[in-house]
């Protein structure tokens, strides 16, 4: 797959064989299973087989990294995305769980130097988690899971540049 510069990132494709986990949190399950969703949409409709889609439900948000973790360090596994939702409350609570979570999945991801991709809303209220989560269909403005799963091809493609891989045509 060659990254094109002009490319939106919505007409890139998956290579054949590519696998995608996705780690998400079963708080606020209508909304984090939205994005997993659009997610899965727009990576089949990249040229992922639905077969190569793997799917782990967490309780929180807290435990998506070690989750997100184990799987990228699978050898079959390409990516993996984490969805989850963490609403600010009346403590700091979410605070310390949006800083634990987040710095988690980035020291997973290059502690196992596969690209863990965020998909993790930290909203003040379920009005603006609703407008992030959910696809326009559904009334939502942002529609995260299609946005980390065109994150998640253009990483690949973006990696696979970066590694030296031969472009179409091209002899090594």
């Amino acid at each position: 797959m060659a990254l094109d510069d002009k490319s939106s990132g919505s007409d890139r494709r998956l290579p054949a064989n590519t696998r995608i986990a996705v780690v998400v949190s079963e708080y606020h399950r209508d909304l984090t299973g939205a994005m997993l969703e659009s997610a899965r949409a727009t990576l089949v409709a990249a040229g992922l087989d639905e077969r190569d889609f793997e799917v782990a439900w967490v309780p929180g948000a807290f435990e998506l990294p070690i989750v997100a973790q184990r799987f990228a360090e699978r050898d079959d596994i390409d990516a993996v995305l984490t969805f989850g939702l963490v609403l600010t409350g009346e403590t700091t609570h979410d605070r310390w769980v949006s800083q634990g979570t987040t710095l988690g999945i980035t020291q997973a991801s290059l502690q196992a130097r596969t690209p863990i991709l965020f998909g993790v809303l930290t909203c003040q209220t379920l009005e603006q988690a609703r407008d992030r989560a959910l696809p326009a269909d559904q009334g939502g403005r942002h529609d995260k899971g299609r946005e980390v799963a065109r994150a998640a091809v253009g990483v690949l493609a973006a990696l696979e540049l970066a590694a030296g891989a031969a472009r179409e045509g091209e002899v090594r």
